[in-house]
């Protein structure tokens, strides 16, 4: 999809669809949609009142233009109530255009500026170009998909020359952001038998090369010799060797350094536990690793003023002769011993020695991503990611970033109790207290590999992949929806 930038005017524009955001019941029609409703002697105006069009987030509504005006048809795309409009509304505008586009065969797409104060241009582009791109996204590499239902070019109309250099920096920062975000979503979405361990440290480095960034990979041998017996053991069952993927990013005068964390079990059955459904969709728990890998490609080109440090347990948890096992006794990398009393609670005993390697490292804080339980989908369904931490300033700052990324991120409790019920008999910790407060439960037992630093775990479980289309907004798809990328990266802009 190729991007240019213009100053027509949208009444003017000769393209296959012309883009128009519609808020909600606002008549009269303002800005582009008006400017072309006029040059339509008030038909727009007219037909969406004719259709009871609402102007609904997500919602569209075509309108062949017959040679009226320059634009083959109108694209409508309702934008919610003025007063309540955010940047997340134009994302969502822009995807269900483009693919509403893109159902009609449209090549050439234009998109009319849209003024939304308090916002500068620069993120209302970027928020409309995330859409765009986000929404047009297929997986194809095993399926091919119809090219000709493809929009090839989009034009985004900068109002006046002034705005301009506004829209070229949106439209360059929406463009890392959510390719980005697409390149989490191919990892994510790759089958099990071509994305394990192994090539997703291969990746790593490729991208590490390609972004110019430090990387290094710890092999069996190497992780032994850190005592990573946690790791190890979680790794053990399979004939794919586990690894530690730490990768680094380094500004010239780094203001601070922020370690990201991420879970990479790249197919999860449960192990001896073997888990008795949904395994198809097991792939997807490497979602955490993958959002880490996909941010720390783009820092470079982001230029944050941080230090990061990311690291990637990869992993797969299989059944074999050579399994960890349920009342198995492993030690971690900073000498805690966990008790393993169920083998499909094994995110975070891979995270343990991640989280300890990184907290050695003496970064600022800690921030891990991972499909940890089952407990945060339940109570969040999958509408927003949980968190929880150990340092309420760094939790606010992380929730503000969420919520301009148009990623949901919602705070649950840590209460000393959920650490009792990880307190084990026979070891420091088990790595499993019952189903009850499960992700509460799962973060406290985390909470004692950072050693002390300000930290924040990001159970990723209820966003991090979808079974279905339905339900899920125009510019999340079935599958993975590297869901973190965008918040980390909003994140680390200002760190």
């Amino acid at each position: 999809m190729e991007f240019t930038i213009s100053t027509k005017s949208p009444e003017s524009c000769a393209c296959d669809a012309l883009v128009l955001g519609v808020f909600a019941d606002r008549a009269p029609l303002e800005g582009a949609a008006s400017k072309v409703d006029r040059a339509l002697g008030g038909l727009l105006s007219s037909v969406l009142a004719e259709e009871h069009f609402k102007g609904k987030p997500g919602h569209t509504f075509v309108l062949h233009t017959h040679g009226k005006v320059p634009a083959k048809r109108i694209i409508v795309a309702g934008l919610g109530p003025k007063a309540d409009v955010h940047l997340e509304q134009l994302r969502m505008a822009a995807a269900a255009g483009v693919r509403r586009a893109a159902d009609a065969r449209a090549k050439h797409v234009v998109f009319p500026a849209v003024s939304l104060p308090p916002h500068r241009a620069d993120a209302v582009t970027q928020a409309r170009v995330e859409g765009i791109v986000l929404g047009s996204y297929r997986f194809s590499r095993y399926k091919p998909q119809d090219d000709a239902a493809a929009v090839e070019r989009v034009e985004l109309l900068a109002g006046d020359a002034s705005h301009q250099k506004d829209v070229e920096e949106g439209l360059r920062r929406g463009l890392l952001f959510a390719e980005a975000t697409t390149y989490a979503r191919d990892l994510v979405n790759e089958p099990p038998n071509q994305m394990n361990p192994l090539l997703l440290a291969e990746l790593a480095e490729e991208a590490a090369r390609t972004a110019g960034l430090r990387c290094s990979v710890l092999d069996v041998d190497a992780m032994r010799a850190q005592g990573m017996g946690a790791i190890l053991s979680i790794g053990g069952g399979s004939a794919v060797p586990p690894r530690l993927i730490v990768l680094e990013y380094a500004p010239s005068k780094p203001k601070r350094t922020v370690a990201i964390v991420g879970k990479g079990v790249t197919f999860d059955s449960g192990g001896i536990n073997l888990k008795t459904s949904s395994l198809e969709w097991m792939k997807s728990d490497m979602a955490g690793g993958a959002a880490v890998i996909a941010t720390m490609q783009a820092l470079p080109a982001l230029k944050s003023p941080a230090r990061v440090l990311g690291v990637v347990a990869a992993v797969e948890n299989l059944p074999s002769g050579t399994s960890v096992k349920p009342g198995d006794i492993v030690r971690a990398m900073n000498g805690k011993t966990i008790e393993i009393n169920n083998t499909d609670a094994e995110g975070r005993v891979v995270l343990a020695d991640a989280l300890a390697y990184a907290a050695q490292r003496n970064p600022d804080e800690i921030i891990d991503l991972a499909t940890l339980t089952g407990s945060a989908m339940i109570a969040l369904g999958y509408l927003a990611a949980a968190v929880m931490s150990n340092n309420q300033r760094l939790v606010d700052r992380l929730i503000d970033a969420a919520d301009r990324a148009g990623e949901r991120m919602w705070q649950l409790p840590l209460y000393e109790e959920y650490l009792e019920k990880m307190r084990s008999p026979v070891a420091d910790l088990q790595n499993s207290g019952g189903r009850y407060g499960g992700a509460q439960k799962g973060a406290a037992f985390l909470r004692e590999f950072v050693d002390g630093k300000p930290w924040a775990h990001i159970d990723i479980a209820p966003t991090a992949f979808l079974e279905t289309d339905e339900g899920t907004g125009p510019y999340l798809h079935k599958g993975g929806t590297g869901y973190g990328v965008r918040t980390l990266l909003t994140y680390l802009s200002g760190a």
